[in-house]
Formats: structure tokens, C-alpha cells, sequence
């Protein structure tokens, strides 16, 4: 294809599609499908309950999604690019609650578990890579996720505000301020919020049942880290 625009020149939102782009450089170097290689490599041996695609046997346990009144195309900013990002694959947030989505290891938005699962996995990067004897990175590979990639602002998302992004994840901005200076974050349709801050070897999670109608600017999470934050500097 070719590209929107001059490779390294801007950012855009991947929304569905980037799980899929490292789910095959893992399955390319590995062999394992990403929700395999998650499952035995990293929920399995930190012992957080977190599944990309499983089978009828967890239906029991899915809570029930609370979509909001329009879909995630409707809620973008009106644009070609916008558009076309979000366009092409559509969702309205009653996907997750078929057995065929819930068996499609969809790694950008088909990870179902609790607000402990995904801190558990979070807390290994926030403590240098390890927890309790599981080793998921370096160090320094954690230290690289912080290093910044590209800021101004992102296409797809469109706006005034300039963002900025490390390997993987967001990074503080005015936008999204955090406190300490190598901390990420990253968070999803509906208001789930997820921060990681080395510095203090301090994570946060939030997920909801109940979605906003924004893809950002959800006020729940945000208040219930600074809550977080505030305890923590006390």
C-alpha cells in the first residue's frame, strides 16, 4: 500500500489493527499465536487471569459490556483519515459478548480480564521487568519503552493537543500529564486506563463494564488514579 503520509513524519491511530501487526512478528519469530504466547510466557507464569481468545469453557465468567448508544466510527472526529482508520473496521461494542469474538484472539481490543490482571501484568514493567521471579524484560528494554518515538498531533485522533509516544505505549504530555518523568500509560474505547511509573514502581488499572461514549476523555479512571497518586505521595 501506499502510505497516507511520509513514513516519520506524523502519527496515526492504529485502533484495530496494531495487535495484529505484532501478533504476526510474534508468530514470525516464534511460531505461537499472540494469544498463546501471551497465555504460557506471561499471564500463566505472573498468574494474572487475562485471556486473548478462549474457549465456551470461560463464557460463565465474562461480565456483561455495557455499550455506549453509537459506535466507535461515530464518535471520531469527522476527516478522511479519521474515517478511513476507523471505518474499516467498524465496532459497536456488542462484539464482545459473541462466542465468535470471544474465540478470535484479537489483540488490540479482545483481552478480556479484571482490573488485577491487568496491573499484575503492568507491575513486572513498573519493577524493572520482573516480578516475583517472573522476568519479562530487561531493564533497559523497559527503560527503552519511555524513550520518546513522536509527538505532535496524531492524525486519527485528530484535535489541537499534541501527544506523545514511546514503544508501545503513551508518554506524559500536557494533555495526559503523570508526575514522574518515565512513566507510560495507554488506555482503551469505553474509559479502561492502565499507568506504569518505574520511578515509582507504581501501577494503575481501571476497566468498567459500563463504557463511556468518548473514546477519551472518560473523567472515571482519571480521578481514580489521581486518587491513586495522591495516597501514594502522601
Amino acid at each position: 500500500m501506499t502510505p497516507w503520509w511520509t513514513p516519520g513524519t506524523a502519527s496515526g491511530y492504529h485502533a484495530m489493527t496494531h495487535g495484529y501487526l505484532m501478533g504476526e512478528i510474534v508468530r514470525r519469530v516464534d511460531g505461537r499465536s499472540l494469544g498463546t504466547f501471551f497465555r504460557e510466557e506471561i499471564a500463566a507464569p505472573l498468574g494474572a487471569d487475562f485471556h486473548i481468545g478462549f474457549g465456551p469453557e470461560l463464557d460463565h465468567r465474562c461480565g456483561e459490556l455495557i455499550p455506549p448508544p453509537i459506535g466507535l466510527a461515530a464518535d471520531v472526529e469527522r476527516g478522511e483519515l479519521p474515517m478511513r482508520a476507523f471505518q474499516s473496521a467498524p465496532v459497536t461494542g456488542h462484539e464482545p459478548a459473541t462466542r465468535a469474538w470471544r474465540a478470535a484472539e484479537i489483540p488490540a481490543a479482545g483481552g478480556f480480564g479484571n482490573a488485577a490482571a491487568v496491573g499484575r501484568v503492568h507491575a513486572a514493567l513498573a519493577c524493572g521487568g520482573s516480578l516475583d521471579g517472573v522476568t519479562l524484560m530487561s531493564p533497559e528494554s523497559v527503560a527503552r519503552i519511555a524513550e520518546p518515538q513522536h509527538e505532535g498531533v496524531d492524525l486519527v485522533f485528530g484535535g489541537e493537543n499534541p501527544l506523545r509516544f514511546g514503544l508501545g505505549f503513551g508518554l506524559p504530555s500536557a494533555m495526559i500529564p503523570l508526575p514522574n518523568p518515565n512513566s507510560f500509560f495507554w488506555g482503551g474505547w469505553g474509559g479502561s486506563l492502565a499507568i506504569i511509573d518505574p520511578d515509582a514502581r507504581f501501577t494503575f488499572s481501571y476497566v468498567m463494564n459500563k463504557m463511556a461514549p468518548k473514546l477519551m476523555s472518560d473523567r472515571r479512571g482519571g480521578s481514580c488514579a489521581l486518587a491513586a497518586y495522591t495516597a501514594l505521595l502522601s
